[in-house]
């Protein structure tokens, strides 16, 4: 049965990093999971075509731009990425933006959509960290605007790391509403403001991290009407990844999936939706844990269509 959306992905998402604590093969793996349960079918994905220069000098600053393009960054850059410096790191930085761009463009058609790449949320307009090189959520938000597309976007980031990078974008905007909910006590130090910041402490929980989202939610959405929602999914809450300190439950991730995607079909606003980080001690768990987001999103659509007629449902 093919998914009510499509799925945006391309080989050339996995950088081939090998013991790397960052696993790039999760998004080739996420794809063989969706296809080999029979929950997606190859006409379900789109492959994007690289973001443009033009995109990207739309949240980036060209002196970043150019060293990144022609292989100058200073090694202090290098290390600050944490991710070896190579010309197909490039590409595939640029391949995630164009895939988050086609997500957005999709989810105003369609409700939703997932850019199985995606979600660097570290990335500033003049430098990278964390394994985010370009911002890919704000460049699609940014060519989104430019289209005349949308004007008012809202981010709802659950990766278990605040989203400096958007924070720190968005943060004279009123047109951008950035929600993040992540342990307080992890990287990055220090975190600029979003306009909500929902700081955990260790070891919180499903029950106690799903209500404290979902009163947030309420707040996030009746102050705001985005015409369309980016949706941050990390996998890093999960309680067995190595660089978080949260205790979700698989279960837990799958119902914060739900709750988040089920609020924007509520208020009739399409999502798109990047899969940010996961670094669980089996990776197989954090593709497990991506696979549920894809699933989520399948039941919530399913509820209700959104496409063109959900961007009106969402103004003010």
């Amino acid at each position: 049965m093919a998914l009510p959306f499509k799925l945006i992905y391309d080989d050339r998402y996995d950088l081939n990093l090998g013991a790397h604590v960052f696993p790039s093969q999760k998004y080739r793996l996420v794809q063989e999971r969706l296809l080999a349960e029979g929950l997606a079918s190859q006409a379900d994905f789109l492959s994007p075509e690289p973001a443009t220069d033009a995109d990207v000098l739309r949240v980036h600053s060209s002196e970043y731009v150019r060293k990144l393009k022609t292989g100058s960054l200073s090694y202090t850059e290098i290390m600050r990425l944490e991710v070896p410096y190579s010309k197909q790191l490039m590409h595939a930085c640029w391949l995630a933006a164009g895939g988050s761009i086609l997500a957005g463009q999709r989810a105003l058609i369609e409700g939703f959509s997932a850019n199985i790449g995606g979600g660097f949320h570290h990335a500033y307009p003049d430098h990278g960290e964390g394994f985010c090189v370009l911002h890919d959520v704000a460049i699609a938000i940014r060519r989104l605007q430019f289209d005349r597309a949308i004007e008012r976007a809202m981010v709802v980031d659950t990766d278990v790391h605040q989203g400096n990078g958007t924070a720190a974008i968005f943060r004279e905007d009123p047109d951008v509403f950035t929600l993040s909910i992540h342990q307080e006590n992890n990287y990055p130090q220090p975190k600029p403001p979003s306009t909500i910041d929902i700081n955990l402490a260790d070891g919180v929980g499903d029950e106690e991290y799903l209500g404290t989202l979902e009163k947030h939610l309420n707040r996030a959405f009746h102050g705001f009407a985005p015409q369309m929602l980016f949706y941050v999914a990390g996998a890093d809450p999960y309680r067995e990844d190595q660089l978080g300190g949260l205790a979700l439950t698989i279960a837990g991730l799958a119902r914060r999936d739900a709750l988040v995607l089920d609020y924007a079909r509520r208020n009739g606003v399409p999502v798109a939706i990047a899969l940010a980080g996961g670094y669980a001690r089996d990776v197989k768990d954090t593709v497990r844990i991506h696979v549920n987001t894809i699933l989520a999103a399948r039941d919530v659509a399913q509820q209700g269509s959104l496409g063109v007629s959900g961007r009106s449902a969402g103004t003010r």
